[in-house]
């Protein structure tokens, strides 16, 4: 099997820090979404009811929640051309942000203990190495 023939997976890893500069409309939105989602889902309507009171309970409390509840993973790549998601996770939490403090620069040394990224550095020719990004 050549090479464009062998399946291959990669691990995409995005983290951002979003500012909520209006909390009301962020909500407000993912109440709609909810309302959208329930109504076409078709679940039975005492189902359907308990988990719709539960989801717009969730995201009234958190604008966190409320955020979590509007990204699809799949939006992000559905139309990029020759991929197909396999599988998604994706959370969000409320954070004191400091972009001058250490801890957020982007890339620093630990990360790869952070992602679980292990050092498979080798000394063949053409280089080897760790290739996660």
């Amino acid at each position: 099997m050549s090479t464009s023939e062998t399946p291959s997976f990669v691990r995409l890893r995005v983290e951002m820090v979003l500012e909520i500069s209006d909390a009301d409309a962020l909500t407000g939105t993912a109440l709609e979404s909810i309302a959208a989602d329930f109504t076409a889902s078709g679940a039975s309507a005492d189902e359907s009811a308990e988990e719709r009171t539960h989801a717009e309970q969730t995201v009234r409390e958190d604008a966190a929640e409320a955020l979590a509840s509007l990204i699809d993973p799949f939006d992000l790549v559905g139309q990029v051309p020759g991929v197909e998601l396999a599988q998604a996770s994706w959370s969000s939490e409320t954070v004191d942000y400091d972009p001058d403090a250490e801890d957020w620069a982007a890339g620093e040394a630990g990360d790869e203990a952070y992602y679980g990224i292990e050092d498979n550095d080798t000394d063949d020719e053409e280089g080897g190495g760790n290739t996660e990004r």
